[in-house]
């Protein structure tokens, strides 16, 4: 994992972060994060994943499912924020479509992934803290803009 400070000014800074070959890339992005100390941010992203999972929340049983992929896929778009979990953490949100050989695309929450050959990052951090509160209906914890 390389990355560059690019822009730093009243409160806000935005890297570049790219993962190589075999990096898995939520510990990677939780790991820098938490490096940085980022409690507000978005994140923007293209690149590659030798294998991914992708996650779907299933509103009935409030739980994740998991969606392996075993297969070489592009990124087609990855998006996601950052804001500050339990105290003193960051939390993570990411969402992603890949596409697969045959033109067919996935998309879903990222799991996991373990990056072939790159994954681009762009990070654009917000000089306003954002935390998270789990909502009691479906049991997530979602940003709360007030708290």
């Amino acid at each position: 994992m390389h990355h560059k400070l690019l822009h730093e000014s009243s409160g806000q800074r935005s890297w570049a972060l790219v993962l190589q070959t075999g990096e898995e890339a939520m510990a990677c992005l939780q790991q820098f994060a938490k490096a940085q100390q980022i409690f507000a941010a978005q994140i923007t992203g293209i690149g590659a994943f030798s294998n991914i999972v992708l996650q779907y929340f299933d509103w009935q049983t409030k739980k994740y499912k998991r969606i392996p992929v075993n297969e070489q896929v592009e990124v087609a778009s990855l998006i996601g924020d950052i804001a500050e979990g339990s105290p003193g953490s960051p939390a993570l949100h990411v969402h992603l479509v890949v596409g697969r050989h045959d033109g067919t695309a996935m998309a879903g929450h990222l799991g996991e992934g373990q990056v072939r050959p790159t994954l681009e990052l762009m990070i654009t951090e917000s000089p306003a803290h954002l935390r998270k509160k789990k909502d009691p209906v479906s049991r997530l914890a979602l940003i709360a803009p007030q708290a």
